[in-house]
């Protein structure tokens, strides 16, 4: 066998594995990527209500989220490493041809985190060692600079939906990169929008969930009823505002990748009056068992129920992604999207007319599942945006087919990464198991007199 049929069949071979580490890779991260965004502001502004009101049970709430947020940090410290590695192992074309124009957030993003790491530490080692003020102010650092890590990953995710700052020249080499405007392309501020609020309520409705289960448990004391409503709050007022952010981002794709939303609306056929799909499977270029809104899609995109969408049929067949799996990963999205909406504004009826916390089990059994719900949805955001992109890894210029690498034995990496993330949910779940269960041993009424004193 030749040389080049060699190296197509290692392309072949290699392309499943590779994409299927990356996913596991993407989708393992992303959680902990969430608590790195959102997690250190809800600790320091349980920390400072906590101050304030001289409550007991705010610190010690703060104090017992500050070790679980350590715990957190240093299991994502690990899944972004490797995801550093996966990048030139897996992916070598695309490091190669575009690396000196995407490269740049990258490297950015290692600052940050590097800054994040030792104001964590800070934080940390700080407590009842720092009065409350230089205390709270060493977690100035540490939040922003998660924000800003965040940030220049998602440029970086962004410019591979929209690629700019570069030509190619006539040989397909790029010429003129400009990484700063690679950065900032059509993409970057609505996604990295998305994906903040998004961090904001997987936190918020992970944390709550933990909460709700002990209150269904039996435990009512002050602890678990601020270790509800803080989180809970956060996730409730972030969930309407993604709404509204949602309705942006898909506006940038409809202006910037038609055939990624085509495929979100298993839409074969370019409409006027394009109606709303909700449900469904796509077969044979026609979307079946879908409930439709009539003109919604029109409406949505352009506020104008006669307004032109392009399908399917304009995207030549090798182009065109994996219908099924991007439509039923947005309507996924969007379907627990909109639950977690009703679920915060429950929430925030009862307050409103109540003052008070809603206790109800239902209500209970509801925040309970919001987490992994939360996280469900995240997931199939993610899925919606990577696998929508596809058949490229870089939009309309390079091949997802074309960048992977040809060496042998991916399919041992991926095991091996298999490995890696079990013995690391394993080890993080235990961990934090037992961060908890040093409070579930207590009895409610200490915790009650601490907040009383």
């Amino acid at each position: 066998m030749s040389a080049p049929d060699l190296l197509a069949r290692g392309v072949v071979e290699n392309l499943w594995p590779a994409r299927t580490q990356m996913a596991l890779s993407l989708g393992w991260h992303i959680v902990f990527a969430c608590f790195g965004i959102a997690f250190p502001l809800i600790v320091v502004f349980t920390e400072w209500w906590g101050h304030r009101r001289r409550d007991a049970a705010l610190t010690e709430l703060a104090h017992t989220w500050a070790k679980a947020m350590g715990v957190l940090f240093a299991a994502g410290a690990v899944s972004g490493t490797l995801l550093s590695f996966e990048m030139g192992i897996l992916w070598p074309v695309l490091m190669d041809r575009f690396g000196e124009v995407f490269g740049f957030p990258f490297v950015l993003e290692g600052f940050a985190f590097f800054v994040e790491a030792i104001f964590v530490g800070v934080y940390l080692f700080g407590w009842n060692r720092l009065s409350p003020r230089a205390h709270m102010l060493s977690a100035v650092p540490m939040v922003l600079a998660g924000i800003a890590g965040a940030f220049f990953v998602v440029s970086a995710n962004a410019w591979m939906n929209n690629p700019t700052g570069f030509r190619l020249d006539a040989n397909g080499h790029v010429v003129d990169p400009r990484p700063v405007a690679g950065m900032f392309g059509p993409s970057t501020w609505p996604q990295f929008t998305h994906m903040w609020l998004a961090a904001f309520m997987v936190t918020g409705f992970l944390v709550a969930s933990v909460y709700a289960v002990g209150m269904l448990r039996g435990r009512r004391d002050r602890y678990h009823r601020m270790g509800l409503l803080i989180p809970l709050t956060v996730a409730a007022i972030t969930a309407p505002v993604q709404i509204g952010v949602g309705d942006w981002i898909a506006k940038t794709v409809a202006t910037n990748q038609p055939a990624k939303l085509a495929a979100m609306e298993a839409q074969y056929e370019t409409t006027a009056g394009a109606g709303l799909s909700l449900g469904g499977i796509y077969r044979d270029d026609e979307l079946r068992y879908a409930l439709e809104i009539p003109y919604g899609l029109s409406l949505l995109i352009h506020h104008d129920p006669d307004a032109v969408v392009p399908g399917l049929e304009e995207v030549p067949p090798d182009q065109r992604p994996p219908v099924n799996v991007v439509h039923l990963a947005y309507n996924v999205m969007v379907g627990i999207g909109v639950a977690l909406l009703l679920l915060g504004a429950w929430f925030g009826l009862v307050w409103w007319r109540r003052r008070r916390l809603p206790t109800t089990v239902w209500f209970l059994r509801a925040v309970a599942v919001s987490g992994v719900a939360a996280v469900v949805a995240m997931e199939a955001g993610w899925t919606t945006t990577e696998v929508g992109r596809q058949p490229w890894i870089v939009y309309g210029v390079l091949r997802t087919s074309d960048a992977v690498s040809p060496a042998p034995g991916l399919g041992y990496g991926l095991l091996a990464v298999i490995a890696v993330y079990t013995v690391l949910t394993v080890f993080t779940a235990v961990v934090l198991r037992r961060l908890a269960r040093g409070h579930d041993t207590r009895a409610p009424q200490e915790v009650e007199r601490r907040a009383d004193r």
